[in-house]
């Protein structure tokens, strides 16, 4: 897919964010003005921890993993941003005018329109849609993130394991270390349980891919049965 030009992004930003249709007058000719255009390669680290929050971002094209990483290197994931979304974590910083608590990548190469904070700060003043939109934002995300606090700390790892195979199968194309990220634990553990899941003959273990090979039994393992 070709990179847009930045006159395009802003326009596909408007056509992808629906609340920024309704800007008129002053806001609407300051978001032409002062919104930039970020075109960023995979791999990228758009916010680490503990860095300024300077801008809220709309995603265009591509892909944002938002993950907390522990100080041994352990890491999960928060959430993701997907085109037509924003990212609760900026809008929080924003808010409060406080520093990233966790790290923002790009998946994918990715093309995003940067508002301002000076902007941000106008359009929550001023605009009662773009209000609305940050607090959809929020409860979506919280409930998000609520979720995941429910997984972590009440499903043993085996069923959380079990879940996401089913959900991502029959045929799972990803490193044991890339398991063990979205899950929240580390390579050895997932490896460790994922060879027991095949001596039980749940799954067949292949070099970079899984394969469900019984998902009865996987789907009474992530029930709890």
């Amino acid at each position: 897919m070709a990179t847009p030009s930045a006159d395009a992004a802003l326009q596909l930003a408007r056509s992808r964010f629906p609340v920024l249709a309704g800007l008129s007058g002053e806001l609407a000719a300051r978001f032409v003005a002062e919104c930039r255009v970020m075109k960023v390669a995979r791999g990228t680290r758009l916010f680490d921890e503990r860095s300024p929050c300077g801008a809220f971002p709309l995603l265009i094209e591509g892909r944002v993993k938002v993950a907390k990483l522990s100080p041994s290197g352990r890491e999960i994931v928060l959430y993701r941003v997907d085109p037509g979304q924003s990212c609760l974590l900026t809008s929080s910083c924003l808010l409060a005018r406080r520093d990233y608590a966790a790290t923002g990548i790009a998946e994918a190469e990715t093309t995003l329109v940067a508002i301002p904070r000076e902007l941000f700060d106008a359009l929550m003043a001023g605009d009662g849609a773009f209000r609305d939109y940050v607090h959809a934002l929020f409860a979506d995300r919280i409930g998000e993130l609520m979720a995941l606090v429910e997984e972590v700390a009440f499903r043993r790892l085996d069923q959380r394991l079990a879940a996401h195979l089913l959900a991502h199968g029959p045929q799972v194309s990803a490193r044991h270390q890339d398991i063990a990220v979205e899950l929240g634990s580390v390579r050895e553990i997932v490896s460790r349980l994922l060879s027991d899941f095949e001596d039980r003959g749940l799954v067949a273990l292949g070099r970079g891919r899984i394969d469900v090979t019984d998902r009865q039994g996987l789907e009474a393992l992530a029930a709890g049965r």
